[in-house]
C-alpha cells in the first residue's frame, strides 16, 4: 500500500470518528436537557422582577408593566393600576417552563415555529423581556406544540419545544386592573338618571327592604310594578372595565349621568357617553362622595364598559312605565267584500 493510500484512510478514519462523536455528543445534550428550566435563574429573582414588556409586530414594546413607588402599573395606559394577578401568573409560567426537546438552529426555520424577529409587521411569535436584580432577560415564545410552546432565548439560536404552555395578551387593555365598583342591591338608596336629551326619572325607597318609587312619571303615564323599578342585583355589582383611556379622548358632551345614592351616604356619579371614539364603544367616568381611593384611581380617566353592563346602568324611562294601550283597530270590512251602500231617500 502506497503511503498516500495510507494517509488518506487515515484521514477518512479520523473524520468518521470525530461524526460519529459528535453526533453521540449531540444526542446526548439533547437528552441531558430534557426537564431542564428553560430559565433557571428566574426561580430565585421572581421577587425582584421590576418590569415586564411585551413585544410582538413592532420594534416597540406593545405592552410594558412595571414597578413605580411600590405599585404595578401599564405604561401604555398612562400608568393605570395593573392587573398583578395576571403579571405573576406569567412569570410563574416562566419559572416553571421546561426544556422538552431541542429543535432547530437555523435561522432559516425560525418563522415557521414562531421564534423569529418578534419586532416584525405580521411576527406570530413575542419577545418577553424583564428586568430582575441579576440585570435584563429575553425570550421568544412562538408557536404552541402540544401542551407547550416552541421558544428561544434571545441571544441564541438554539430553540426548544417546552412545557407547560406560556400564555398572555398582547394588548395593554388586557393587563389593567379590572375592577371599579361593587355594590350590592340591597344598599341602594336611590338611582336618578339624567340623559342629554329625553326625560329625567329617579327610583327611590325608603327604607333598605322597601320597595321602589318612581319620580317623574309623565302625566297620563303610570309607573310600572316595584320589581321593574328596583336595579338589578347585577347592575353595580362587581362592575369591571374592560379598557381605561384619558377623559380628553372621550366626547362626554352628550353624557347620560347616574347618580347612585347609599344607605351609607356615599354618592356614586356615574357619566356615560355610548358610541364614543366613533364607534359602538361605551365610556364611563366615575365620582364618589367618599371614597378617595377611588377618586384617585379615576381622576382624569374615562373606563370602556360592555355594552350590556353600560345599558343596565343608563335605563331610560319608557321601560320604567306601563305600556300606553294599543289604539282600538279600526273597522273594516272582509277582504272581496264590498261595503253595503246608502239607501237613497226617494224625494219628496
Amino acid at each position: 500500500m502506497s503511503r498516500q493510500r495510507f494517509f488518506s484512510l487515515v484521514v477518512a478514519a479520523l473524520l468518521a470518528i470525530s461524526g460519529a462523536l459528535y453526533l453521540s455528543t449531540q444526542r446526548n445534550l439533547q437528552r441531558d436537557s430534557h426537564g431542564v428550566a428553560l430559565l433557571p435563574y428566574l426561580a430565585g429573582e421572581l421577587n425582584t422582577v421590576s418590569t415586564l414588556s411585551i413585544r410582538k409586530g413592532s420594534p416597540a414594546p406593545a405592552v410594558t408593566v412595571r414597578q413605580q413607588d411600590g405599585r404595578w402599573t401599564v405604561a401604555q395606559r398612562g400608568d393605570y393600576p395593573a392587573d398583578v394577578s395576571k403579571l405573576r401568573k406569567l412569570l410563574l409560567a416562566l419559572s416553571d417552563a421546561k426544556i422538552v426537546e431541542q429543535k432547530t438552529s437555523d435561522p432559516a426555520n425560525f418563522s415557521s415555529i414562531g421564534v423569529d424577529d418578534p419586532s416584525a409587521s405580521g411576527a406570530t411569535g413575542a419577545e418577553l423581556s424583564f428586568v430582575a436584580r441579576d440585570g435584563k432577560h429575553a425570550l421568544i415564545v412562538g408557536k404552541t406544540i402540544g401542551e407547550g410552546n416552541f421558544a428561544r432565548r434571545v441571544g441564541e439560536n438554539t430553540t426548544y419545544s417546552v412545557e407547560p404552555v406560556i400564555s398572555f395578551e398582547a394588548e395593554p387593555r388586557f393587563w389593567i386592573e379590572p375592577k371599579l365598583i361593587n355594590i350590592a342591591a340591597a344598599d341602594i338608596q336611590s338611582v336618578a338618571i339624567k340623559p342629554a336629551a329625553a326625560p329625567a326619572y329617579t327610583v327611590h325607597r325608603a327604607a333598605a327592604g322597601a320597595n321602589f318609587e318612581l319620580d317623574g312619571v309623565p302625566p297620563g303615564r303610570k309607573p310600572s310594578d316595584a320589581a321593574a323599578l328596583a336595579p338589578s342585583p347585577t347592575t353595580y355589582g362587581n362592575l369591571d372595565a374592560d379598557d381605561v383611556g384619558a377623559v380628553s379622548d372621550v366626547d362626554f358632551s352628550k353624557a347620560t349621568v347616574a347618580t347612585v345614592t347609599l344607605f351609607s351616604g356615599n354618592v356614586i356619579t356615574i357619566t356615560g357617553a355610548a358610541g364614543a371614539a366613533g364607534g359602538d364603544q361605551h365610556w364611563i367616568q366615575l365620582q364618589t362622595s367618599k371614597d378617595a381611593a377611588l377618586n384617585a384611581k379615576a381622576a382624569g380617566r374615562a373606563f370602556e364598559l360592555s355594552g350590556y353592563r353600560f345599558d343596565a346602568i343608563f335605563r331610560p324611562l319608557e321601560p320604567m312605565l306601563v305600556p300606553k294601550p294599543l289604539p282600538p283597530a279600526a273597522s273594516k270590512p272582509p277582504s272581496g267584500t264590498t261595503p253595503p251602500k246608502k239607501p237613497v231617500m226617494p224625494k219628496p
